[in-house]
């Protein structure tokens, strides 16, 4: 037995010499092509909210709206359903967006809104008098009536507490549809 097993260990050894010693410099590895990376994604727009107006994000960015007030200011006065002229200026540009831009036919949904106070009837029609008066501007501005879908949430979804807070939810929500 001793005499087989004296022949079989060099046969054994031969494979392992061969794989660990013949060569003397690794083989040279494929290059990679370098993926260039993704640029990140553009941050979302910030949704406009002005005097009596919020315009949504998606809108924003569509429409390459141009506003010079960035920070939240109240809303439509108390009981009120006027347009402010800071609020007019965004509807310009959303009206020339909707009507000869790159959202020419598209609809809007206008959400009036209201504060907490008064009652749920009342403020359901002061949301919709707040809806109305922005789909009159916009159609004033060409937007065709058809295009505009005005609702109500009156104070559903109000928020506010005192003064400042309760501005915030005197509004007018734009959206694309």
């Amino acid at each position: 037995m001793h005499s087989h097993l004296r022949f079989a260990l060099p046969m054994l050894a031969l494979p392992l010499f061969l794989i660990n010693g013949c060569a003397s410099e690794p083989a040279p590895r494929p290059a990679v092509a370098e993926v260039p990376k993704a640029a990140p994604p553009p941050p979302p727009a910030v949704p406009y909210k002005g005097p009596g107006v919020a315009v949504s994000g998606d809108l924003m960015a569509a429409c390459n709206i141009v506003i010079n007030k960035t920070e939240s200011a109240p809303k439509f006065a108390y009981n009120d359903h006027d347009l402010q002229p800071e609020d007019r200026a965004v509807l310009d540009q959303v009206a020339k967006c909707v009507t000869t831009g790159p959202l020419k036919g598209r609809s809007l949904k206008l959400i009036g809104r209201a504060d907490s106070r008064g009652e749920v009837e009342y403020n359901f029609a002061l949301g919709s008098h707040r809806a109305d008066t922005v789909a009159g501007y916009l159609s004033q501005l060409g937007v065709e009536k058809a295009k505009l879908v005005e609702t109500s949430r009156g104070k559903l979804d109000a928020t506010g507490t005192e003064e400042s807070s309760w501005a915030q939810d005197r509004r007018v929500d734009i959206a694309l549809l």
